[in-house]
């Protein structure tokens, strides 16, 4: 009796072994949905299905000062489409850094709050997390933790964790007081600058900012860019990026021009992250699904980027 006890103590610790060593290399597959309006036409659902996506952050709606320079919610999401079946759902909440300068008190309670009510209203079911965008700095990083403790302390409460993006200079600070953090590997340049050929994704810029990473203390996934820019210059002076072909008045002698990362620029990174920390490549996500960003490269390229962090 006692060896059939010491057997079957043994298989279930090999299987506890065996599944803990799939939970530790599992791969994620994800992308980030960043526009006004949620629409999953049968490009992107072809997209999706096509790559094994198994998770999208979705932007829920930003959060800017007012005249008064308080916080307020700004261009929320409208749901024309539901969420495809089997699909997790991030809701992610942008935050204008300057909200972190001025009095938070109560928004991390409100931010959650829009979050929980529009998740029900439109059938977004199983939410497990919700994630916060913000571009802070040395001067409002107090600031900015004590709202993100406060968050997760009331999203625990609501079965929900609570991650946040990572911008590359942020990596030299403290992390966040939250479970994980997503590393954005984009708008490395300055687009101002006409003489940047690479403000999307640029690995000389990039590559003095991840000497810190390999001892950042926080668990990472990695977003990449799969977006272009069309951006307006007069007298080789910034004028904008233009979304549509009308948005900006174009006299003649402007210059318009495109950037866009190319796979190899992506996969240049993937590489430079891997060899510093090869679980921050485990979940890949993709900046941003639209139909067309999810064109400009053929299946193959997608696939190749999703696999960078495989061993």
């Amino acid at each position: 009796m006692r060896n059939l006890t010491l057997a079957i103590c043994l298989v279930a610790a090999v299987l506890l072994s065996a599944c803990s060593e799939r939970s530790a290399t599992e791969r994620t597959r994800a992308v980030y949905y960043w526009s006004t309006v949620l629409d999953i036409d049968t490009v992107k659902q072809a997209f999706l299905s096509a790559h094994g996506v198994r998770r999208m952050y979705v932007r829920y709606f930003d959060v800017v000062p007012d005249d008064g320079g308080r916080p307020v919610p700004n261009a929320t999401l409208r749901f024309k489409t539901a969420v495809p079946d089997g699909l997790e759902v991030v809701p992610t909440v942008y935050i204008v850094n300057e909200c972190m300068a001025g009095d938070t008190a109560g928004l991390a309670r409100k931010v959650l709050r829009r979050v929980v009510r529009m998740s029900e209203t439109n059938g977004v079911k199983g939410v497990s997390e919700v994630q916060v965008d913000c571009d802070w700095t040395r001067r409002t990083r107090s600031r900015y933790f004590g709202f993100l403790r406060t968050l997760v302390a009331l999203a625990g409460s609501e079965g929900m964790e609570v991650s946040v993006t990572i911008r590359l200079h942020q990596l030299a600070e403290a992390p966040p007081p939250v479970e994980r953090g997503v590393l954005m590997m984009y708008n490395t340049g300055d687009f101002t600058d006409i003489a940047c050929q690479k403000p999307i994704l640029d690995m000389a810029d990039a590559a003095p900012y991840l000497r810190h990473l390999s001892g950042y203390k926080l668990p990472l996934a990695s977003a990449y860019p799969i977006y272009s820019w069309c951006i307006l210059f007069r007298g080789g002076k910034y004028v904008g990026i233009m979304h549509r072909d009308d948005d900006l008045p174009v006299p003649s002698g402007d210059t318009i021009v495109t950037r866009m990362p190319t796979v190899g620029d992506i996969m240049e990174a993937a590489r430079a992250i891997t060899a510093r920390r090869g679980d921050a490549n485990r979940e890949v996500i993709l900046f941003d699904l639209s139909n067309q960003n999810i064109t400009r490269y053929i299946n193959e390229d997608y696939e190749t980027i999703y696999n960078s962090g495989a061993d």
